[in-house]
């Protein structure tokens, strides 16, 4: 059985997350961590009739007890993007939390896997691993990047379009997680699709910019938290599944350095030097067993996309990396 822990376990992400893995087969200790409201939350969830057990730890000082004995860590604490807020807002609040969590990460359970949901998740990614690396403990098989949504978005935006049944769909996605580095590969869904090159460039402005869609319609009160918490749930119950010892195939924000041979195709094709990238994995109870290579060549479009995806990226990336450079460890 296996031991994981929530933290921003009390936010709008945090709750419904922590509500689902309740839920999740196979974790037998969910350990659910916030700076506050922790015990509400943690004893409403403890109620549910399953068979793992809650505890909640409340602030800093507590936060190595909730990481001692972590099989996963899930990381989704942080402040939600509002309308207005650009993406540098949003990484000037962000980058610290992350640098702080994943210290104490590394200084109680250097082993776990580690799942983060925290935006900007091009920079956060990046910060995490700094940080790994200076604590001597980096594993790149171990460090992942949550971008299932981008997956369970194009499989519903194609099902709307298309009447397909989403359950089925699989569409492979590629890059990061904001904006144009989200590149889904729509010529590669499994059960095929025929689509227009209009539908094709419709489907994928929608499916990169599907988190706006949510902040929009919430008319300022938060971003995209259900969604969110289902397709991190649905990470997280694969990542249990893998340390139990099953192969799970899914799609993550990862160190190509997980697997440097793997990665020579994704190169190829336009994410060239760059250190992350969204890419299909193999998920086993070390973490990324390894790339799995991508069925076709994308089309002329999606090259296109993986392009100026990586531009991008590698920008994020930077960013991550200079914070980091320029800011020293806290501890």
């Amino acid at each position: 059985m296996v031991a994981v822990a929530v933290i921003g376990a009390a936010g709008g992400i945090g709750q419904p997350l922590s509500l689902l893995l309740k839920l999740t087969p196979g974790i037998s200790r969910l350990s659910l961590y916030d700076i506050v409201n922790m015990p509400g939350v943690a004893t409403d969830i403890s109620h549910i009739n399953t068979n793992s057990s809650v505890e909640f730890y409340v602030g800093q000082s507590q936060l190595s007890n909730a990481l001692r004995g972590i099989n996963i860590v899930v990381i989704s604490a942080g402040v939600a993007r509002k309308p207005g807020m650009t993406r540098n807002d949003l990484f000037s609040i962000n980058a610290s939390i992350v640098r702080e969590l994943i210290e104490a990460v590394a200084d109680t359970c250097p082993k776990a896997l580690i799942a983060i949901v925290t935006n900007p998740l091009n920079s956060t990614v990046p910060i995490a691993a700094h940080v790994l690396k200076s604590k001597n403990c980096y594993n790149p098989k171990r460090l992942f990047g949550i971008t299932t949504l981008d997956s369970i978005r194009a499989s519903r935006f194609v099902r709307d379009t298309h009447g397909i049944d989403a359950m089925e769909l699989h569409v492979p996605v590629v890059g990061g997680h904001s904006g144009n580095t989200i590149v889904p590969l729509l010529s590669m869904a499994t059960p095929q699709v025929k689509l227009s090159q209009k539908e094709m460039e419709d489907l994928v402005q929608r499916i990169q910019y599907g988190g706006d869609e949510v902040v929009k319609a919430k008319d300022g009160e938060g971003s995209a938290t259900l969604s969110m918490a289902y397709a991190g749930a649905r990470f997280t119950s694969s990542l249990v599944q893998a340390v139990g010892g099953a192969q799970v195939m899914e799609s993550a924000f990862v160190p190509l350095a997980a697997d440097s041979q793997g990665a020579h195709q994704i190169r190829r094709l336009g994410a060239n030097s760059l250190d992350f990238f969204a890419v299909p994995i193999e998920l086993g109870k070390t973490g990324t067993l390894r790339i799995v290579p991508l069925d076709a060549e994308p089309n002329m479009l999606e090259l296109k996309a993986i392009d100026i995806a990586a531009r991008t990226l590698k920008d994020n990336i930077a960013q991550g990396i200079k914070y980091m450079d320029s800011n020293q460890p806290l501890h």
